[in-house]
């Protein structure tokens, strides 16, 4: 059961325990009797009803020795009086007095109520007083326990709200370890990812501004050789041609990387493919652009994978991985492909024998914009590892990268059979 439930009927327990507890201790402390004032107030009124009835029946002075042996036993303050005439009796029967007429004359009986204060007129008062107390400090304690945390929680939302995500609310609790802890830790885990994504993104908007400004700066320079040699036309459109191009590719990647990233929340659009088909056909490409370079790749994989994809996004996915393994490898060396089909998972390694990189660079290299440090400087981007993560991932998949102990860097991916949730909208129809 919650830990926030225990503490509360723990406190309310012992809220009622305690005040039970200080009404019989302070009873017991000032030998007092809950509602006394009441008892005593009834044992007047007895004792005078009893004198009264003493009078009618026995006369005057069996009254005066009831009111006098009354008075020895416990006084309470009775008297009785006699007028002079009986036409000067009121008729009156209030609770401390009554008047009685008898042979002629009037006879008023009267207790007088004691006007002293002590500890005893509090009996009657005294659960509600301490049933008071003891609900105050105990809703008090409730308010503050509860309040300190939803202060710090809505100043936590009002940081968020001003863009402040490096506000943190989790050291406040002061060891605290109920559910109002863990929504403090869970609101931490939220701002820290939305910080995380913050950075990414103003990382994003630096890398591309920065890749842009390259062709940009080579199409001015173009633009100043043509002010002062309008001769050189046709080179320099030829060079015109393949700035406007590097641009091209550089927007259509950095879209397919948008897409990807702004999509993860929706359904994607599934097919029946034989992904090892796919891969071979990846393969013969890539094939045919290694030969320049006399480098030798495993044009052909074995066996069959039908699986549940996007086409466009797996496609997108191993080609990268194969024209990245390509584009690094060092020339006259082999690039190995191997995959491994189980009955939900299928798994395809592509290693080359390229520099490689660093180990603390591994996670590094499927950011956008980033290549390994030591890696020689090739056509591209940045951003194929990247999308070929996004693509996998949205697949339930996995991308990991290792360095194998012959050198050079192996990209391995994990591809389910059947992507997370597939089926439930026919399942629900």
């Amino acid at each position: 059961m919650p830990k926030l439930f225990w503490k509360f009927f723990t406190i309310i327990w012992l809220t009622l325990a305690a005040t039970v507890g200080v009404v019989i201790i302070t009873v017991k402390l000032i030998q007092a009797v809950p509602f006394a004032h009441e008892l005593e107030q009834d044992r007047r009124t007895l004792l005078i009803n009893l004198a009264a009835n003493v009078l009618i029946e026995d006369g005057e002075d069996a009254a005066r020795h009831f009111v006098l042996t009354s008075e020895k036993t416990r006084p309470v303050g009775l008297s009785l009086s006699k007028s002079a005439s009986v036409n000067a009796c009121p008729q009156e029967n209030a609770t401390d007095a009554r008047s009685v007429s008898r042979d002629g004359s009037c006879y008023r009986i009267f207790a007088a109520a004691p006007m002293s204060f002590t500890f005893e007129n509090l009996a009657p008062f005294l659960p509600w007083l301490t049933i008071l107390i003891s609900s105050t400090i105990s809703a008090g304690a409730l308010a503050r326990y509860l309040i300190r945390p939803v202060v710090h929680l809505r100043d936590g939302l009002s940081a968020l709200a001003h863009g402040r995500f490096d506000f943190r609310i989790g050291d406040k609790m002061a060891g605290r370890t109920d559910e109002v802890t863990a929504l403090a830790h869970d609101f931490d885990s939220s701002a820290a990812r939305l910080q995380k994504f913050q950075d990414a993104q103003q990382q994003l908007f630096h890398d591309v501004s920065h890749e842009l400004r390259s062709p940009l700066s080579r199409l001015q320079a173009v633009v100043g050789v043509l002010r002062q040699s309008p001769a050189k036309l046709d080179a320099m459109l030829d060079r015109v041609d393949r700035e406007v191009e590097r641009i091209d590719v550089l927007v259509g990647e950095i879209l397919t990387l948008a897409r990807l990233t702004a999509g993860s929340s929706m359904p994607l659009k599934t097919q029946s493919l034989d992904i090892v088909e796919l891969l071979n056909e990846i393969l013969g490409d890539a094939d045919f652009e290694a030969q320049s370079r006399e480098i030798s790749i495993t044009t052909s994989v074995g066996g069959t994978f039908l699986a549940e994809v996007e086409g466009e996004l797996i496609y997108r996915a191993l080609e990268n991985v194969v024209r990245n393994a390509v584009k690094y490898t060092a020339a006259q060396s082999r690039i190995a492909v191997f995959c491994e089909a189980k009955p939900d998972l299928l798994t395809i390694c592509v290693t080359d024998q390229g520099p490689g990189v660093g180990r603390d660079e591994l996670e590094r290299i499927f950011q956008p914009f980033s290549r390994g440090n030591d890696a020689v400087s090739r056509d591209g981007y940045g951003l194929g590892l990247a999308i070929t993560r996004q693509a996998i991932e949205r697949h339930g998949g996995r991308v990991f990268a290792s360095l194998p102990a012959a050198g050079g860097l192996a990209i391995t991916l994990e591809i389910p059979r059947k992507p997370p949730g597939y089926g439930r909208t026919d399942e629900r129809a």
